[in-house]
């Protein structure tokens, strides 16, 4: 078979084989991003060191977004299947050493392996449905896919938080084994592609200057978030080094002859736009399933469990959106017209949560998210089969690499841009209410209880506008996905 031919269609019956194979492995990789956020107290009481225990989840989403570009070039050279294979086995070599860690340095390094997995099983996954799958096809798939998704990102905090209350922490790493050996099964049923006879040389460098640019840039911005005279020399610092490595990347990126990144591909306006637009997206949707609770729980008194219940409209309007958008793009073949115009109605909602929050009831903004929900479904599923297209059968891991990085890059930065937003307005209109609110979100409205009733409104009217900046922000990167999606050359699936 020649590698710019595409798949040929699947016969009968053939979604049974596929789409398990497919799912499971995404499943993992997704919930284990989420699963452990609940149980990093019982962590940190079982290990010590709590001022490190965050790490234990950064350092997992960091190695997912490192791994991204590799698998895709390894994929590009020996096919899903068998890539898929060595990423769950990583996966799960890494996940029994988590649950035996004695240390929080250990299982920090666990973490990192578990994320070298990780990422491989989101790459091939995507790749895996562009090689066994017409491109029509691949919009329903890519729905089924997106609503896999969100039920995973739902599916870990809930889980793990009852998996470490009742069977210790260890056991949301253990849980793992099973899935995992299952995946290998089921994955082992998917046919064997042939193989590219081509050299091919790791990006060593490549890999060293992408981690050079990417930590110091989010270490960056969480600092901003906290900005004084005392952190400005570091921060300066930070972002100094995370500059200088990102023009190193790209001039070393354009010497390589095997690039981490597939700039030829990148060149295409189809191709990054999509990316671009993947990017807003995952700033978007991830900056508001995490502050949107936060405001919840301090603007409103909402517990925890309460706000966690919001986002289930938010999360059924994703999947319902993704599936819907995915079924209409297999019938039609029009693709780009869908985030096109549900990101404009994405944006109007998001400005609406700004704006009347605080005067709506849990009923109505539960209607609000599952509308918002809905629309900003419409992006993912048209995003991967539009660069999937545009790449062709031979660069399809490069292309699912580059989707998965891109969204990632959007995630981490949208997020921590958000939160700077949030904690700049709050500094800057009243220092004394942006300590008063990292009170808060530790002990709860109990921090302001004791001050006089006018005090307490005008921390309130501060905290609330703090967070209106924020989901203004938040819609700036909806907007500036609609752009992106307008102006996306390929609109149609032939």
């Amino acid at each position: 078979m020649r590698d710019d031919v595409e798949p040929h269609p699947p016969a009968a019956g053939s979604f049974l084989t596929l789409f398990p194979s497919i799912m499971l492995p995404m499943f993992l990789a997704v919930v284990d991003q989420t699963i452990v956020a609940t149980a990093l107290p019982a962590i940190a009481a079982s290990l010590g060191n709590i001022d490190r225990v965050s790490l234990v989840v950064v350092s997992y989403l960091v190695a997912t977004t490192v791994a991204a570009p590799l698998y895709g070039q390894l994929r590009d050279m020996h096919g899903g299947r068998r890539m898929m294979l060595i990423a769950l086995s990583v996966f799960l070599g890494a996940s029994l050493l988590c649950a035996v860690a004695t240390s929080i340095e250990m299982l920090i390094v666990a973490r990192v392996l578990q994320g070298l997995g990780g990422g491989g099983l989101m790459t091939l996954t995507q790749s895996l449905i562009g090689e066994s799958v017409p491109p029509r096809e691949r919009a329903r798939y890519q729905g089924y896919l997106a609503a896999v998704m969100v039920t995973s990102s739902v599916f870990g905090p809930v889980v793990g938080g009852y998996l470490a209350h009742a069977f210790g922490w260890r056991s949301i790493f253990l849980i793992n084994l099973p899935l995992g050996a299952l995946a290998m099964l089921l994955t082992l049923r998917l046919p064997v592609r042939p193989q590219r006879v081509q050299a091919w040389a790791f990006d060593g460098l490549g890999v060293v200057l992408f981690v050079l640019f990417i930590l110091p840039t989010l270490l960056a911005l969480y600092q901003a978030q906290h900005v004084s005279l005392d952190r400005l020399s570091t921060l300066i610092v930070l972002v100094m080094v995370g500059a200088v490595a990102l023009v190193m990347l790209v001039r070393r990126e354009r010497q390589a002859a095997f690039p981490l990144f597939p700039l030829a591909l990148l060149r295409q306006p189809t191709i990054w736009r999509s990316d671009a637009l993947a990017a807003c997206h995952g700033a978007a949707l991830v900056s508001l399933v995490t502050f949107l609770p936060l405001y919840l729980h301090i603007a409103q008194g909402t517990s925890a469990a309460e706000a966690g219940l919001l986002l289930l409209p938010l999360m059924f309007g994703i999947g319902t959106g993704s599936m819907v958008t995915g079924r209409t793009v297999g019938r039609t073949g029009y693709t780009t017209i869908f985030p096109s115009v549900g990101l404009i109605v994405a944006t109007v909602l998001l400005i609406c949560l700004g704006l009347v929050a605080p005067n709506l009831s849990h009923l109505q903004l539960g209607l609000l998210l599952f509308c918002t929900g809905l629309s900003m479904g419409t992006v993912m599923g048209v995003v991967q089969v539009t660069v999937q297209t545009a790449a062709g059968i031979a660069s399809l891991g490069s292309a699912a690499a580059s989707v998965q990085l891109s969204r990632a890059l959007g995630t981490a930065f949208g997020t921590a841009l958000v939160g700077t937003v949030l904690f700049a307005v709050l500094t800057w209109r009243d220092p004394e209410a942006a300590n008063l609110f990292g009170a808060m979100v530790r002990e709860g409205q109990a921090v302001v209880a004791g001050l006089p009733a006018a005090r307490q409104a005008e921390v309130h009217a501060i905290i609330t506008g703090a967070f209106r900046a924020a989901f203004f922000a938040i819609a700036g990167f909806t907007a500036t996905g609609v752009l992106l999606a307008w102006t996306i050359p390929a609109r149609r699936l032939s």
